[in-house]
């Protein structure tokens, strides 16, 4: 049997509010970070699973709209600015004086499934145990990815090293054949992705020339009396956001095709952090973040001494990259007991 508790409720239904200006944190929160105050218009801030769910869900900051100064501010954008920085510090609990400090690879390892980030952990026996999983996984986070991309920090740091010592390898016997083949892949890359650039650009630029037919059309129709004022206001609102969003999208698709020709000279700033790494032999925060954009962790596969994992490194400026060299696997012992076997794709 359902049932409800009627409480605080004044004349006509109405909640009682002894004092009406006695706002909660949550309330005023929400009002100091309301953008649109400065004048903006933000779209897709949630989302539907379907026209017959009607629920609204938090859409990702990343996949908003933004329309910057569409109408008029009632608050001048710096002191807003302002107060987002001072709402936005939070006081983080300060780590525990038994676990090990940050690991140089949080916030560069993905998970190869559902692309969310491996979030770094320590083993609750053993400290001297840090390790990666998916932030996504379903039976830790309650999240939709299947499986857990375990894997150990200090596995991967070997397993880096030695693909950046074979790269270094590469380098110091023929620097030539290296710098031509970091060439081809950045041509290469900016050839597919200028094409693909220039293409997704001609499309918003014939739509956006369409919505303009359209509006012009909307606009006859409605001053000969074929469209009502109010169906009017609503198709010019859309096609108003439609062109707004296509502007937006036209100025970044130009700006970065403008930048592709920079690309050239990120292989000279690759080959010199190759370089530092050969002088110093070893890895660091500083230098594995100059070197590597991201890693890309698989599940393991097969059981027992056929186990396996899969990593995909994706340097900085060039991405992924197969570097050309025989020999057989290299194995190097990471802890008692288990050694890391690095195959090379050439083995």
């Amino acid at each position: 049997m359902a049932y409800w508790r009627e409480k605080g409720l004044g004349r006509g239904g109405k909640k009682a509010q002894p004092n009406p200006y006695k706002w909660c944190k949550s309330t005023i929160a929400k009002i100091l970070a309301q953008q649109e105050y400065c004048g903006d218009v933000i779209n897709f801030k949630t989302y539907s699973k379907s026209f017959k769910n009607k629920a609204r869900i938090p859409n990702p900051e990343e996949n908003w709209a933004v329309f910057k100064n569409v109408h008029e501010p009632i608050i001048d954008r710096e002191t807003f600015e302002a107060v987002q920085k001072l709402t936005k510090k939070t006081k983080r609990r300060a780590p525990k004086a038994d676990n090990a400090p940050k690991n140089m690879f949080c916030d560069l390892l993905y998970c190869a499934d559902c692309g969310s980030k491996l979030w770094s952990h320590v083993n609750t026996i053993n400290k001297d145990i840090q390790y990666f999983s998916c932030s996504n996984y379903k039976v830790d986070t309650r999240g939709t990815c299947e499986t857990r991309h375990y894997i150990r920090a200090d596995a991967i740091e070997q397993v880096v090293m030695l693909e950046l010592k074979r790269m270094a390898r590469f380098l110091q016997s023929d620097e030539e054949a290296f710098a031509d083949l970091l060439a081809q892949k950045t041509q290469k890359d900016i050839i597919n992705e200028q094409k693909a650039l220039q293409g997704e650009l001609q499309r918003c630029t014939a739509r956006n020339q369409k919505v303009a037919e359209l509006y012009e059309k909307l606009y006859e129709d409605n001053v000969s009396g074929k469209v009502t004022d109010e169906w009017f206001m609503q198709l010019s609102h859309k096609y108003e956001v439609e062109r707004m969003e296509l502007k937006t999208k036209i100025a970044a698709l130009n700006e970065r095709i403008n930048n592709l020709g920079t690309m050239q000279q990120n292989k000279d700033r690759f080959i010199n952090a190759i370089r530092r790494f050969m002088e110093m032999q070893k890895l660091t925060a500083p230098l594995l973040r100059e070197l590597i954009d991201e890693i890309t962790v698989y599940e393991t596969e097969g059981v027992g001494k056929s186990r396996s994992q899969r990593i995909m490194i994706h340097y900085k400026f060039i991405g992924y990259i197969e570097i050309p060299e025989c020999g057989s696997n290299y194995k190097v012992d990471t802890r008692k007991g288990v050694a890391v076997e690095y195959i090379t794709k050439s083995a």
